[in-house]
């Protein structure tokens, strides 16, 4: 049976916060106003950092943005982001890491709190076949409509999410005593606590200070004052 390999994204994989710097895009390209995106990414990211985040209020504006224009200009805007911001931040110790697991025959999968439109062309690009995010709720002319769908992969979310994941490929959640999972923050400690092989990666404060009273292994992949917004 394949171990199981779980990333997180932003911080853990690449030295940027996807979801902050997407909704900074849509900014530089007009479709959003700097003031709006601002303020709310200011009281977000705080929230988020002291593990205080109320995530279905940040999520009810992170999906209102993909809302406010048709999916065709959203796609096209989303190429633009690849190319400009995402692409220039992957590090080669990520792709390195992540090769590793693929060849040695692990069931790689990142498990985001950033939507999945945005992550997906992510995940493809750093070779990982899985993902699970934030899905926003579609129309019936998949149109977005600003609304969260289903349990959000955020905090304890996560465990819910990949436990659902697992019963999809037939495998028991007894398999996470031999996963490993990759975070670098306090956020993600549930999951963190689930599987048999954590790994505190470009940690932040809280979560490098379990690690090491844990005993559990750190990474740098980066520097974290290189993520810094």
């Amino acid at each position: 049976m394949s171990r199981l390999a779980l990333f997180d994204l932003d911080h853990t994989l690449l030295p940027l916060d996807s979801e902050y710097e997407w909704a900074r895009y849509l900014v530089a390209v007009g479709a959003v106003g700097a003031g709006e995106v601002a303020a709310h990414n200011a009281r977000w990211l705080e929230a988020y950092n002291a593990g205080t985040l109320d995530f279905a209020h940040h999520a009810r504006f992170a999906l209102g943005l993909l809302a406010r224009h048709p999916r065709a200009q959203l796609a096209q805007w989303r190429s633009g982001f690849m190319r400009e911001v995402i692409e220039p931040a992957i590090r080669p110790a990520a792709l390195d890491m992540l090769a590793g697991h693929r060849d040695a025959g692990d069931l790689c999968c990142i498990v985001t709190a950033t939507c999945h439109f945005v992550t997906e062309p992510i995940a493809r690009r750093l070779g990982v076949p899985h993902l699970l995010a934030v899905e926003a709720e579609q129309d019936a002319n998949g149109e977005f409509t600003g609304a969260l769908a289903g349990v959000p992969s955020f905090g304890a979310g996560k465990i819910a999410r990949v436990h659902a994941w697992l019963e999809t490929l037939g495998m028991a959640t007894a398999s996470l005593a031999e996963a490993h999972f990759y975070s670098d923050s306090r956020n993600d400690i549930p999951l963190l606590e689930q599987v048999g092989y954590p790994v505190a990666t470009n940690p932040d404060a809280t979560l490098l200070a379990l690690a090491r009273a844990r005993g559990w292994p750190v990474v740098q992949l980066f520097d974290r004052r290189e993520t810094a917004a």
